[in-house]
């Protein structure tokens, strides 16, 4: 899927207190994250969701935007909203895929249970995937390290000829590939 065109969606999403439409298209000329989780109402889930609505300003000053995404009802996302401190923090859409039409798209929905793997996706601002992670529903993600790529993405994005290492954060020195490094890194 990388630097390939991110499946295009639209469905309801609870957000501002209300439910609403929304689309991929709808976020053109921005990064998203796209942050797929298996549930509401879990226990993972809102360790994640409420780092995401702590980090969210952060995110937005990338002119990055979040869309969580389970296969919950924009209902259930409100109900939850409306029952849970934690999740009452998160200003960003919860866009609901009861069908698993969008997780299938992705690839992390799972056949047998209904719900969706933890998947990340950046999406850039022309909708080209640049950086993806999908793994066991057991294990939290971070919130820094999904950061981190959105800043390298940007990066590289807008330095051309240019390539971030390992752990590199803004401010740290880049690589600019050619002969001249083969052996010498």
């Amino acid at each position: 899927m990388i630097n390939k065109a991110a499946p295009d969606f639209k469905g309801d999403a609870f957000v501002d207190n209300n439910i609403k439409t929304i689309s991929l298209g709808d976020y053109k000329g921005k990064w998203v994250v796209l942050f797929f989780y298996p549930a509401d109402f879990t226990f993972v889930c809102p360790t994640e969701l409420g780092e995401l609505a702590d980090n969210y300003e952060k995110i937005r000053e990338l002119n990055a935007e979040i869309i969580s995404v389970s296969t919950d009802t924009a209902f259930v996302h409100k109900a939850w909203h409306d029952s849970s401190v934690t999740i009452k923090k998160i200003k960003f859409p919860m866009l609901a895929d009861p069908s698993g039409r969008i997780s299938r798209n992705y690839g992390v929905y799972i056949d047998e249970e209904g719900i969706a793997l933890r998947g990340t996706f950046v999406i850039d601002p022309d909708g080209i995937i640049k950086a993806c992670e999908i793994h066991d529903n057991s294990i939290g993600r971070n919130c820094g390290e999904i950061i981190r790529k959105i800043q390298a993405a940007k990066y590289v994005a807008e330095n051309s000829g240019e390539v971030c290492p390992m752990n590199w954060k803004p401010g740290e020195k880049t690589l600019k590939p050619g002969i001249d490094l083969i052996g010498k890194i």
